[in-house]
């Protein structure tokens, strides 16, 4: 076996109530691309910040050796210089500067006191090259695509001269074309003598990528499996401590006759882009039934769900919406959700939760008027209708008081979820209702959703997950440029059908 480049040994830490990481032991041999996986929560994001210095030497107990020598990293500089450097799912670049001068901000090239921007483009230029991107280095990043900019970022680690490259679900936000790039990318790297761990939920990715496959669970250490090894039902059974059989739920599908939602000729036009982009969208929604919107990502889905819900952002509208029968034109999302209509965000921390409040907060939120005397909310009550919404969703937290920005993705979910529930809608949009949290939490989201439709909710669900929405979806509109190219039922629906339809113009 390959000479590890990493030890990490009996490695715990702990935060108020949360034992987040217990005698963790973590090995990567030099040269590997080695997957860390687990459910949320398991500690995964932990491990990595202390690695890479996040938290620093002294807020945990155990030992890092790296190339053989114990390493205490008191930031994430002292690690950069070690040859460690860690790309987060949410980027970090700055979108108004230019591609040369994110890849060598903070270590800038100088003669002297100035900067050297000749030799700065130069070498942005050979970075570049190294990731496979084809871009002029004096682009600004805003001007790029999520995929690009994750290429952007990965240069930017590469100018550090980094021999372990951290990638944190670098497939997220990605979609396949730019997922597939990424992955030959890492190949390519590790061709080059570049090592990387990578945390992904995305099991498929794992066992075509992986060399070797570490699984945390509870904060612990469950098991490390080699290439030949690994199984998407083996995975699975060491993430969450039992086997899950069939990932969707059985539920009966039925001929279901009730429209409470049709949306007829939807057309948006955006003002700050100064394009169309919705086109005569026209669908129907039944009650008791789960609808799922695919397409590859621009193509729409997100817009005709924030049409619907009330238009925050002001595109320009023609068309009808009818909700059971009777038209309706919302001005605002306070209209919508009047209506019966509420919406899931697909960004939950930047548009769905507070993450500096707690969890009763954020439950609380939307329905405020509910538990609220001449505009001062009831604190017993408010905590009363948080714990029953952690309880009937199974919300990890020591208690409702905890704030959400310590809560695990899947937890994070599972709060914006019970946030929009306490409105009670009629109509429930989810927008991607399982980005970025892992298996375990998905079978419990998925649960969620086909005990509310027997309930009588209707769902419209946008994935990017072809499974999911098969999995999931009673019928299925694929969307494409703005406009919807299909509709399938769950019967006649396959991946290659939903791709053909979605690549359509």
């Amino acid at each position: 076996m390959t000479a590890p480049i990493l030890e990490m040994k009996n490695i715990s830490k702990e935060f108020p109530g949360v034992k987040a990481l217990k005698n963790v032991n973590f090995q990567v041999a030099q040269g590997e691309i080695h997957c860390l996986v687990g459910e949320n929560g398991a500690g995964k994001s932990t491990l990595m910040k202390i690695l890479s210095g996040v938290y620093a030497h002294g807020s945990y107990s155990g030992d890092i050796l790296f190339n053989g020598k114990i390493q205490k990293f008191s930031n994430t500089n002292a690690s950069e210089k070690t040859g460690i450097a860690i790309i987060y799912q949410e980027l970090a670049l700055i979108p108004d500067m230019t591609v040369y001068e994110n890849i060598f901000l903070g270590h800038e090239i100088r003669n002297g006191f100035l900067v050297n921007w000749n030799e700065t483009i130069k070498r942005a230029g050979e970075m570049l090259k190294k990731v496979k991107l084809d871009v002029n280095p004096a682009t600004k990043v805003k001007d790029l695509g999520i995929g690009k900019q994750q290429l952007v970022e990965i240069a930017k680690a590469l100018s550090k001269d980094v021999k372990l490259l951290i990638l944190d679900e670098p497939t997220s936000s990605l979609n396949e074309s730019d997922s597939k790039n990424l992955l030959t990318l890492l190949r390519e790297l590790k061709n080059q003598g570049v090592t990387s761990i990578m945390i992904s939920h995305k099991l498929k990715e794992v066992i075509e990528i992986a060399d070797t496959v570490t699984v945390l669970r509870d904060g612990e250490t469950i098991s490390t499996l080699s290439a030949n090894e690994v199984s998407e039902n083996l995975l699975i059974k060491h993430m969450v401590g039992r086997e899950i059989n069939s990932i969707y739920p059985t539920r009966e599908r039925k001929p279901y006759q009730e429209v409470v939602l049709e949306v007829k000729n939807l057309n948006a036009y955006h003002p700050s882009l100064g394009r169309t982009i919705l086109k005569d969208v026209s669908f129907r929604l039944k009650k008791g039934e789960i609808i799922g919107f695919a397409g590859l990502i621009g193509s729409g889905r997100t817009e005709l769900a924030l049409s619907i819900f009330g238009n925050p952002v002001g595109y320009h509208l023609s068309g009808d919406i009818f909700i059971n029968g009777a038209r309706k034109h919302f001005s605002h999302p306070k209209d919508a959700i009047r209506t019966g209509i509420a919406y899931v965000s697909e960004d939950r921390k930047g548009n769905g939760l507070i993450l500096i409040q707690d969890v009763k907060q954020n439950i609380s939120l939307a329905n405020l008027r509910e538990i609220a005397n001449r505009g001062v909310v009831n604190k017993n009550i408010e905590v009363q209708i948080a714990n029953q919404y952690k309880n009937n969703l199974s919300i990890k937290t020591p208690s409702v008081e905890q704030k959400v920005g310590n809560l695990s993705g899947g937890n994070q979910q599972k709060v914006s979820l019970g946030k929009w529930l306490f409105v009670r809608p009629n109509i429930l949009i989810l927008d991607e209702p399982t980005r970025g949290i892992d298996v375990g939490a998905k079978y419990e989201i998925y649960t969620i959703m086909t005990d509310l439709v027997k309930q009588g909710m209707s769902i419209i669900m946008i994935s990017s997950e072809l499974p999911e929405v098969l999995g999931m979806s009673d019928r299925i509109y694929i969307v494409a440029s703005g406009k919807i190219t299909g509709e399938l039922t769950s019967a006649e629906a396959t991946q290659e059908k939903i791709m053909s339809l979605a690549t359509t113009n």
